[in-house]
């Protein structure tokens, strides 16, 4: 009897299982709860913008799936009473505050509430903003609106949020757009909020370092919100249009999903990513940063 040979056939098959059983999970969208543990951020209070739906609804289930407590701010009041209504469903402690993000008294409001209710805070998540396809045709104040309804509010929850954030050691995670990187045409408001948000997470990054603050942003590209799909739908062939779009993401061919977005947020709001700071963090399946020859090789190798 060879025990050697008959031991490292063993070892064979439990390493090809393995590696086996990792290609099968590779297409897969894992969820965030099979990754971290339910206590990650257990306690810690995060006010999260523009949370009632889309990416920033998927942030607010996330972070409350997994300990902490979530205050988050919406003009969509029906929306973010539903969403309230669900988290209360899951005796998650939160708080929904209603209200306009482009009034400063609303961003002081969000912040002395959240004190009020829970005397700390130790995440703040900028994540409110849209696209509204200010170009180059529209008028210079049209565009000076643009700009202050998608960036002026990131300043000012800092800035009200500033002092407690000292205290907490705390964490800003800015949710910016590939627009600021690629362009895309008819959205210069956008596009220049974008862009400052990705140049004060850097400032921001340096500035508040020696309070052993980290801040860092999350840029997602093509996310299937239902913002995406009424977009997407204006479209006559919009079928094939996203069928084009997904060919030109090299990372499986595909959307990414809000919960991968919320699962990026998670990552660098937690211990996890205790050394990261000034980062710009692109989740898309490559989409900004690969080679658009990808889908022609792609094809050719096919």
């Amino acid at each position: 009897m060879n025990t050697h040979s008959d031991a490292l056939r063993t070892s064979s098959y439990i390493f090809f299982l393995c590696f086996f059983n990792c290609l099968l999970l590779i297409p897969q969208v894992i969820h965030a709860q099979d990754l971290f543990s339910p206590s990650l951020l257990q306690d810690k209070v995060v006010i999260v913008t523009g949370g009632a739906a889309g990416i920033g609804g998927a942030i607010v289930r996330a972070l409350a799936q997994h300990g902490a407590i979530v205050v988050f701010v919406d003009k969509d009041k029906k929306q973010g009473t539903q969403l309230s209504r669900e988290l209360s469903n899951m005796s998650k402690t939160h708080l929904f505050v209603p209200g306009d993000l482009s009034k400063e008294e609303t961003c002081k409001q969000v912040i002395e509430e959240t004190l009020k209710y829970f005397d700390r805070i130790d995440i703040l998540i900028n994540n409110a903003g849209f696209n509204d396809k200010i170009g180059l045709t529209a008028s210079p104040s049209a565009f000076k609106k643009s700009v202050e309804t998608n960036l002026m509010h990131y300043f000012m929850m800092l800035h009200y949020a500033l002092t407690s954030l000292k205290k907490s050691k705390g964490t800003v995670i800015n949710i910016a757009s590939k627009v600021a990187l690629t362009g895309q045409g008819s959205t210069s408001g956008y596009a220049a909020a974008k862009g400052a948000i990705l140049a004060l997470t850097r400032e921001w990054a340096v500035e508040l370092a020696p309070y052993d603050i980290r801040v860092n942003a999350v840029i997602p590209a093509e996310v299937l919100t239902e913002a995406y799909k009424t977009w997407i739908t204006s479209f006559s062939n919009h079928e094939q249009k996203l069928q084009q779009i997904k060919e030109k993401i090299p990372l499986g061919q595909r959307m990414t999903t809000m919960q991968e977005i919320a699962n990026t947020v998670l990552f660098l709001a937690s211990p996890l990513a205790s050394h990261t700071t000034g980062q710009f963090l692109s989740v898309d399946g490559g989409y900004v940063h690969l080679d658009r020859a990808f889908t022609i090789l792609n094809e050719k190798n096919d």
